[in-house]
C-alpha cells in the first residue's frame, strides 16, 4: 500500500478507513476522528505497523459487512418461507384496503411473498415503513424495505418516530435527508407517542416544527400517527387539520375518537407471510380511488 491511497471503505455503519503515505485516520459516518496518525514523524518500522493495523482494521470491518449480508440472507430465506393459513386476526369488517406497517423489528422482510398472500380476496396493498427516529437514528432495515415493497408492488410509506425531548427541526432534517419521495408514495408521516419527560406544550412546539419543515420540503400536508388516547390527551386540535393514522385495537368497527381519520391501525399481531413473527395491520378508511388521490404526484 505504500505510495498508494486507501479509502472510501463505507461499511454497514459508513466507518471510513483512510490511508495515506503521510497519514492514517478512521472515522465514523458522522466524520468524527477516531484516530489520526501523522505518519513522517514516525520510525519506518513504527509506519509499517500502522500500515498493517489500517489493512487489519479494513479486514475486520469486511468481515463484518460480510456477516452482516449473511445474517440479513438467512433472515430473508426464513421470511420467504414462512406460512400462515390466516392472517392470524379478526380484521374488521367493511374496508377493502388494507395494509402494514414495518421497521427493523420484522427483520429482512420477503415482500414477493407478502404481495402474493390473498385470504378470500383479502390483500395487502399499502406499506408504511419506519425510516428514522430522532435526531440520528436510521432504521437499518428501511433502505432494503424501501426499495423491495415497491418493487414487488406495494404503495409504500415513511415514517419518522418522534423523540419529543429532541428539536424538531434536527429531526424533520434527519428525515429529509434520508428519505425522497417519488410520485405514487403516500405522504411522510410523523409517529408521536411519548412525552419522552417533555411538557404536552414542549411536544407540540416541537412537533409542529417537524410538520411544517417537512410540509414545505415535500409539498404535502404530512400524516400524524398516534393512538387515540395520546391524540386527546396531548396533541387535540391543533393537529386537527392533519390528516390522521389512528391507532387503536379495543374495537371492531372503527377508531373511538371524534375527528376524520384515514388510516387504522387495529392490531399489532397480524401474520402475513414473508414475515417471521407478528406485525401490524392497519386499513385505509375509502376505496382504492379515494387511496390513490391521497398519493404523491
Amino acid at each position: 500500500m505504500a505510495g498508494g491511497s486507501l479509502e472510501n471503505y463505507n461499511f454497514y455503519y459508513s466507518t471510513k478507513i483512510i490511508y495515506r503515505p503521510n497519514c492514517l485516520c478512521i472515522q465514523n459516518r458522522n466524520t468524527f476522528t477516531f484516530a489520526d496518525y501523522y505518519l513522517p514523524m514516525l520510525s519506518t518500522k513504527r509506519k509499517k505497523n500502522l500500515q498493517r493495523l489500517a489493512l487489519t482494521t479494513v479486514l475486520f470491518f469486511l468481515i463484518l459487512l460480510v456477516c452482516f449480508i449473511l445474517y440479513q440472507r438467512i433472515n430473508y430465506n426464513k421470511a420467504k418461507f414462512a406460512r400462515y393459513p390466516e392472517f392470524g386476526i379478526q380484521l374488521p369488517l367493511g374496508y377493502d384496503i388494507h395494509g402494514i406497517d414495518v421497521s427493523k423489528f420484522q427483520s429482512a422482510i420477503a415482500w414477493e411473498e407478502v404481495k402474493k398472500m390473498n385470504i378470500r380476496g383479502v390483500k395487502m396493498w399499502f406499506a408504511f415503513i419506519k425510516a428514522t427516529e430522532g435526531n440520528t437514528n436510521d432504521d437499518p432495515q428501511f433502505n432494503r424495505n424501501w426499495k423491495l415493497s415497491k418493487q414487488h408492488g406495494l404503495i409504500r410509506g415513511a415514517y419518522h418516530f418522534f423523540i419529543a425531548s429532541r428539536d424538531g427541526e434536527t429531526q424533520a432534517q434527519h428525515f429529509i435527508e434520508k428519505v425522497t419521495l417519488n410520485k405514487g408514495d403516500l405522504p411522510p408521516v410523523l409517529d408521536i407517542e411519548q412525552l419522552n419527560g417533555t411538557s404536552p406544550e414542549r411536544l407540540r412546539q416541537e412537533a409542529i416544527k417537524w410538520l411544517d419543515i417537512v410540509e414545505a420540503h415535500y409539498k404535502v400536508k404530512p400524516i400524524i400517527y398516534t393512538n387515540v388516547d395520546f391524540y386527546k390527551n396531548y396533541l387535540g386540535e391543533d393537529f386537527d387539520q392533519y390528516p390522521f393514522w389512528a391507532a387503536h385495537y379495543k374495537t371492531q368497527d372503527k377508531p373511538r375518537i371524534n375527528r376524520n381519520w384515514i388510516f387504522w391501525q387495529h392490531s399489532d399481531e397480524g401474520n402475513i407471510n414473508g414475515i417471521i413473527g407478528n406485525v401490524d395491520f392497519n386499513v385505509f378508511n375509502g376505496d382504492i380511488y379515494d387511496l390513490k388521490k391521497l398519493l404523491l404526484r
